[in-house]
């Protein structure tokens, strides 16, 4: 469907999905978004199976926090950014590429940033906690998708969720 001024795609539910910058393997980081004004995601311990982090840098502030499903709070925060964080600074760029994460953190980036990690280097950090409920509630219903069998018929639910493939 085309028109005159571009603009049929603003009448359907389905937009276009940009793909990942580069492929992620989902082990050590299931979940990674940009919402709410924060990066933020679920990061697998690498000491227990069973146990995840919840880990969050806000944009406008860069505060930083990450705590257990549970809201224990991370051993590894001691005055920095943990190892937690800085997995899902890394996938996030991963996913979304170095400049829109920038842009989305509002960090200034010059040439030679890379990495997440880069991106933390060049952030004036503060720990602020924040409850952890929110983002594992998100990961656990994107989880339950996953469980759903292969249907072609429509989820009302995700009627708004983009679909990758559509025409623009």
């Amino acid at each position: 469907m085309t028109d005159a001024d571009g603009s049929a795609w603003r009448r359907r539910s389905v937009l276009a999905v940009a793909p990942p910058a580069r492929p992620r393997k989902l082990a050590k980081v299931p979940f990674v978004e940009l919402a709410d004004g924060r990066l933020q995601g679920v990061v697998s311990s690498g000491s227990d199976v069973e146990r995840v982090y919840v880990s969050s840098l806000t944009a406008s502030t860069h505060a930083y926090h990450c705590s257990t499903n549970n809201n224990r709070p991370c051993g590894g925060l001691r005055g920095a950014p943990c190892k937690h964080l800085e997995a899902l600074a890394e996938e996030a760029v991963l996913q979304y590429g170095v400049d829109r994460v920038a842009r989305y953190l509002r960090v200034d980036v010059a040439d030679g940033v890379r990495s997440g990690s880069d991106l933390l280097a060049r952030m004036d950090t503060r720990h602020e906690p924040t409850s952890a409920a929110v983002v594992f509630s998100r990961f656990l219903r994107h989880l339950a998708y996953l469980e759903l069998p292969d249907s072609t018929t429509a989820l009302p639910e995700l009627h708004w969720f983009p679909a990758t493939g559509a025409v623009r």
